[in-house]
């Protein structure tokens, strides 16, 4: 195998691993961000969990994160809670962030 070629190999497994976590973060981060927004909203235990797998749903409906900001822009617009845009959005950072932590540290 020459030079390029496993330079080639490691690019190609460096860049699948790092799809891969990208992809467990954001599932991680989801749910963090899904029993978040439940405690804002008042909801505990299993519907609080439950909320959590429909904020994961959520973000599947398209490419980036607009399609979370929505859910939850509505969910809490519809139960009365008082966040502003800046402050959702500063959550969903603030989850991926730790979600990536969690990942890092074998969590």
């Amino acid at each position: 195998m020459s030079e390029f070629d496993k330079r080639r190999q490691g690019a190609e497994s460096k860049f699948a691993l790092d799809a891969e976590m990208k992809f467990k973060a954001t599932a991680r981060r989801n749910k963090l961000l899904g029993l978040w927004a439940a405690e804002k909203m008042g909801i505990t235990g299993e519907a609080a969990e439950a909320y959590a797998r429909e904020v994961i749903k959520a973000d599947l409906e398209e490419v980036g994160d607009e399609d979370l900001f929505r859910k939850l822009r509505q969910d809490f617009d519809a139960r009365g809670v008082a966040l502003s845009d800046h402050q959702i959005r500063r959550e969903i950072e603030e989850q991926m962030q730790t979600a990536l932590d969690q990942i890092k540290a074998g969590n």
